[in-house]
């Protein structure tokens, strides 16, 4: 086996079908790369499992009775897996029919490389930014918060997201994102699965800074392509999702930076939502869109809560 194809899926049937879909044309189309798919779900309610079950009957099916996140789910799914190649791949995404084995052959060709990530493009066909510094003190303050919403072009965030570096130039990186991102197995195994604690987001961050560590490179393949949606299982839960993802920035920074930066962060994005809670409030006490603010106030209060 070649290529073990890993999908963890929750709550995303209509998306989940294109993907086998496009899974299974790229396969016909290179029949040289013997492949198989896993899908691991977890605990959906939209009927995905059954849907799988009756149109793709040469998917293995992994149906969990809970929710395993995506460090489980696709430490589930390797655990099941059989090929040299480890293609851990979010359901909400469409892959070129090439783009599978345009990523094998590389990696072939390349055995200092443990994992490689392609390009992402959004669904009207643009770059989607995927392939990463690591995390900087900088970077951890102003990316995904307040302050990069105000000042968007700051130095922290271009370095983060590589914005000095072309998009179609097949380049090392720090890390990709782990939306797409294929891992040789022997780095795999050397590095270990991918850390549980972590649940959801920074953990390919995590993964791909020990696998530098461990003397690998990681590389980012332009030539490849796949549509990524973004975000269509845990933009069903925002309020889950934010507390997931400062939760897992705070982890994070006390791993590789230490608990003073990361009791620091925690404050700095504490009063970052206080502020955004008592702007929906004062915007809901002059009557503006209130059902909205409301919604806002509710799922900011959860985040404070959660801080």
């Amino acid at each position: 086996m070649d290529l073990s194809i890993i999908v963890v899926n929750w709550n995303v049937k209509d998306l989940l079908r294109d993907c086998l879909n496009s899974l299974l044309t790229a396969t016909q189309t290179s029949p040289h790369v013997a492949t198989e798919i896993i899908v691991v779900d977890s605990a959906s309610t939209d009927g995905s499992p059954q849907m799988v079950r009756g149109e793709f009957p040469q998917v293995q099916l992994v149906a969990s009775t809970e929710n395993l996140g995506y460090a489980n789910g696709n430490n589930y799914g390797v655990d099941l897996a059989q090929g040299r190649y480890l293609f851990l791949l979010n359901p909400d995404t469409v892959v070129e029919p090439d783009a599978p084995a345009l990523m094998v052959d590389y990696l072939d060709s390349h055995p200092d490389v443990g994992a490689l990530g392609p390009q992402l493009l959004w669904p009207d066909g643009s770059v989607q930014s995927s392939r990463r510094r690591f995390p900087t003190v900088g970077s951890l303050f102003w990316e995904s918060t307040l302050l990069g919403q105000w000042f968007p072009d700051n130095r922290h965030i271009r370095r983060y997201h590589t914005a000095d570096q072309s998009p179609d130039q097949t380049q090392p990186v720090d890390w990709v994102v782990g939306a797409a991102i294929l891992i040789r197995r022997e780095a795999w195994q050397q590095v270990g699965p991918i850390e549980a604690d972590f649940f959801m987001y920074f953990e390919e961050t995590d993964w791909c800074r020990r696998c530098v560590q461990a003397g690998w490179q990681i590389h980012y393949l332009p030539t490849a392509k796949i549509t990524h949606f973004e975000g269509k299982s845990s933009e069903q839960v925002f309020a889950d999702r934010t507390i997931r993802f400062q939760r897992s920035k705070i982890r994070y920074t006390r791993k590789y930076f230490g608990v003073g930066w990361a009791v620091a962060l925690r404050i700095f994005l504490w009063c970052t939502f206080a502020f955004q809670w008592a702007e929906e409030t004062a915007k809901w006490l002059i009557g503006h869109r209130r059902t909205l603010r409301r919604e806002r106030m509710t799922a900011y209060g959860q985040v404070l809560r959660s801080l």
